[in-house]
């Protein structure tokens, strides 16, 4: 029995049914209790952040400066609702570990928390932004071994391919923001940047390896499982935003100052991040396609969720990827893509922000209409 009263079968009908329509929301946590937070809402905090850095990029001060405090704010209401929600309903949390459809969403709390760390770098905070890296790698080692086993390999449930999902890219999404940020903050700690190197290099490689894996993952489950539009939903575009990451993690890699570390691997970095640019660009269609197929052919509603984020993020991250790629290695007509690609981040991320505010809207407009016991 849970502390709130549910019976432990009803409560996993629950959440099997949340984790397929993804229908969590904070409104309804924040009005009740955050028993039902979805552990991948962080990649609100991913996509408002890397939109920002775009705008910072593409020299819009303002527009950088607005997101980066809503970035910031939308970081401190989630970090304190899963304090809440770790403190009064641990159960629920035990159950999301051990949901291998949901569990990868823990790792957008690292991602978060490095574009947190990457605008403070943008802005010369270096202090803050360290804190935030040390708080990242922490996490990422321990929820780099306790996720996979609690929701995978230690799972009794079998078969296990068929929930793998999109969700599973958020892993090398974390991998690569710790490299992101151990070589943007390299400039700011010359005296560690033999560690700063080690630690970009490791975690970068460490992604890719993640990559390979969860893609192949994916890929079976697509193969040996049947695939219904309601199961394509938008973490999918996680599997884009993962390789658009990992170039910005190597485009950063390459401009770091020399060390031991970076000499090795620099070229190798340089030429596998233009490689993989390309590719993030071959997967734009296809996944275009795939909402085509779920929403116009199958019908399914396009309305808000939370993992709607998850399909900010990949956009604002391909124009971020493209900007700093053809920065580094001198590709202007890379670049140029990503100057316009920024614009349709920023479209994707107002029209996602205004369908949460107007979620919220309705789910508070019951509250207020309800007279007081």
């Amino acid at each position: 029995m849970h502390p709130d009263g549910r019976t432990l079968t009803s409560t996993v009908a629950v959440d099997e049914r949340a984790a397929m329509s993804s229908a969590h929301h904070p409104a309804n946590v924040s009005t009740r209790n955050p028993s039902t937070l979805t552990p991948g809402y962080f990649a609100g905090v991913m996509g408002t952040g890397i939109v920002s850095i775009g705008a910072q990029l593409t020299g819009r001060a303002v527009l950088a400066g607005v997101l980066f405090w809503i970035a910031i704010v939308f970081y401190l209401t989630l970090v304190s609702l899963n304090i809440w929600r770790f403190a009064r309903y641990r159960r629920h949390v035990s159950d999301d570990f051990h949901d291998p459809a949901r569990a990868f969403g823990f790792f957008t709390f690292i991602a978060a928390t490095n574009v947190l760390a990457s605008m403070l770098v943008g802005v010369g905070y270096g202090p803050p932004a360290a804190v935030l890296l040390i708080v990242a790698v922490a996490a990422w080692i321990v929820l780099g071994y306790v996720i996979p086993w609690t929701a995978v390999l230690g799972n009794p449930r079998r078969p296990m391919l068929d929930r793998a999902n999109g969700t599973w890219f958020i892993w090398v999404v974390a991998s690569q923001s710790i490299a992101v940020v151990a070589a943007g903050i390299e400039p700011l700690y010359p005296q560690l940047r033999q560690w700063l190197a080690i630690l970009a290099v490791v975690a970068w490689s460490t992604g890719m390896v993640l990559y390979v894996a969860c893609g192949l993952f994916v890929m079976l489950r697509a193969m040996l499982y049947k695939l219904d539009p309601q199961d394509l939903d938008p973490p999918y575009w996680v599997a884009m935003g993962a390789v658009a990451i990992t170039v910005v993690a190597g485009a950063r890699i390459v401009e770091m100052d020399e060390a031991p570390m970076i000499a090795v691997t620099r070229e190798l970095i340089a030429g596998l991040a233009v490689i993989l640019w390309a590719f993030a660009s071959w997967l734009i269609p296809v996944l275009f396609a795939a909402g085509v197929w779920r929403h116009l052919i199958h019908r399914v509603p396009l309305r808000y969720q939370p993992t709607l984020w998850s399909f900010v993020f990949p956009m604002g991250m391909y124009a971020a990827a493209s900007i700093y790629l053809g920065r580094a290695n001198h590709l202007p007509v890379v670049e140029t893509v990503g100057l316009v690609w920024f614009w349709v981040g920023l479209t994707v991320w107002v029209l996602t922000a205004a369908g949460m505010v107007l979620d919220l809207a309705r789910r508070f407009a019951p509250l207020k209409r309800t007279p007081p016991a």
